[in-house]
């Protein structure tokens, strides 16, 4: 490990969405930096312009604010090595290309696209030929002089084994044979990713290279790239790849097949984005010494390390991802969650409705947010319903039970002034100690009367509460008519 204080970056490609798999590349980034008080940037790199998506940039702020992953240097918040989005630095590329050509790492490449095209098979698949490798002094002076366009290739040794060591897996090696003279300046000035990342790395003095297992094979071609201008390379931290679930049992990388895959679409479901950093933090790292799954962002610092980041695949698994979720909504004060799922409520609730108890109510019944609507229906109207619901076998109930109980405590509810929780809970007590009934079959039938389903997030007398004195007693009177 480096002496140097840790400097790691987030990179991403305004191209859509924030995939789980860049959001836990960007937390690994961030973790790795601040466990060691080093610094996190954050840098656009948009130099592939016909992917461009519109609006993806405030996508992937907004992510990181949301998951407060705060960066010390990148977009908005600026700094001594910017700018932050490449297409920004564009003039400061070529200057390194043509430093790597003058040095005999990198050649003028004149070939056209129609040329280009007939080195690739029917399916796209082929290879560089070199053909301008070895063009003339004069020939590249003249094709200069005449305007022809041109692109700039990495001179890849024909020979030799060309090594780096990653953190995680260990010591890479490539033949060299194996590699293409990639592309590093484009006809249009702009620079590859292959060539950008790596200039942009050493001027912001990143230490540390975090980023997805699928650029192992590359990175050799990268590390000619350091070695070749004489600089020191940084450490590489390749993670493990993000599996799902496919419906035969098998996995295979994640993708939209298996479900949501961005964070955005994640929060759009209800889910939290602290429970979300929680999961994924946990998706190809372990802490020492602990069993402990529920970490906060601090706690997530103050735990992570190199070390615990594991070389196998990670699975996605949406219901272990639920748990967490409905861990983080138990944590909330009941502020907290009112204040997130009133307006909800308020949005396809009738007046009559206590939407700040109903929230309450629903607290910790919920694994995700959006469940709070689908589990308030009943609230919302009267279900339509068999008279066999008031039938149960534990609290030895019938239809023709519940009809006398119902109108046995119809008046009694009707004259109670204090209509709240514990009053209620009491009435219906003291009515069933004085008619010799079973307080389960007294509460089953107001229950089943009110609710008009079985399987409700509440008691009887809460939900009694939450309706209010008038839709009760009239959800009670057309229980009895019912009856």
């Amino acid at each position: 490990m480096s002496s140097k204080a840790i400097r790691t970056r987030f990179a991403p490609s305004p191209t859509g969405f924030m995939h789980i798999g860049n959001l836990r590349t960007a937390l690994y980034a961030y973790l790795l930096a601040k466990s060691t008080g080093g610094q996190f940037i954050v840098r656009i790199e948009d130099t592939d312009q016909v992917r461009l998506v519109e609006g993806a940039v405030d996508v992937i702020l907004k992510t990181l604010e949301m998951t407060k992953l705060d960066y010390d240097e990148g977009p908005v918040a600026g700094g001594p090595n910017g700018p932050y989005i490449q297409s920004e630095r564009k003039d400061i590329y070529k200057k390194y290309a043509e430093e790597l050509v003058e040095m005999g790492h990198a050649y003028y490449c004149f070939c056209s696209q129609e040329r280009l095209q007939q080195l690739h098979d029917e399916n796209g698949v082929g290879g560089y030929d070199r053909h301008c490798r070895d063009l003339s002094q004069e020939e590249i002076r003249q094709k200069l002089e005449a305007g022809e366009p041109y692109v700039i290739r990495q001179k890849i040794p024909l020979t030799g084994v060309t090594s780096y060591y990653d953190e995680v897996f260990g010591e890479i090696s490539t033949e060299n044979k194996e590699m293409q003279d990639q592309i590093l300046l484009k006809a249009d000035g702009y620079p590859t990713y292959n060539f950008a990342h790596v200039i942009d790395d050493h001027l912001m003095n990143v230490t540390h290279v975090v980023r997805g297992s699928e650029y192992l094979t590359s990175t050799p071609k990268y590390v000619l790239l350091y070695d070749a201008f004489g600089w020191e390379r940084p450490h590489y931290v390749h993670l493990p790849l993000l599996m799902g679930q496919n419906e035969d049992g098998k996995v295979s990388k994640l993708s939209k097949r298996h479900g949501a895959v961005s964070f955005q679409d994640l929060v759009n479901m209800g889910y939290l984005p602290a429970a979300i950093v929680n999961y994924i933090a946990l998706l190809g790292w372990c802490p020492k010494d602990t069993n402990k799954e529920i970490f906060s962002l601090d706690e997530l610092k103050e735990n992570f390390s190199i070390e615990g980041i594991n070389k196998s695949p990670s699975v996605f698994d949406y219901e272990k991802l639920k748990w967490f979720n409905s861990e983080y909504i138990k944590m909330m004060s009941p502020e907290e969650f009112a204040e997130k799922t009133e307006p909800m409520l308020k949005e396809i609730c009738p007046d009559h409705v206590d939407t700040r108890k109903l929230a309450n109510l629903l607290h910790t019944r919920v694994s995700t947010l959006n469940e709070v609507t689908d589990m308030v229906g009943f609230i919302v109207s009267r279900l339509p319903m068999e008279s066999d619901l008031y039938t149960n076998k534990k609290n030895k109930t019938t239809p023709e039970l519940c009809r006398q109980i119902l109108e046995e405590v119809k008046p009694l509810l009707e004259n109670c002034g204090n209509w709240d929780n514990d009053t209620l809970f009491e009435l219906l007590k003291a009515y069933a100690a004085e008619s010799s009934r079973k307080v389960g079959a007294v509460m089953w039938a107001v229950r089943i009367a009110v609710a008009r389903q079985a399987v409700t997030p509440g008691g009887a007398t809460e939900l009694m509460e939450v309706l209010g004195k008038e839709e009760s007693l009239g959800r009670i009177n057309q229980a009895i008519e019912e009856l």
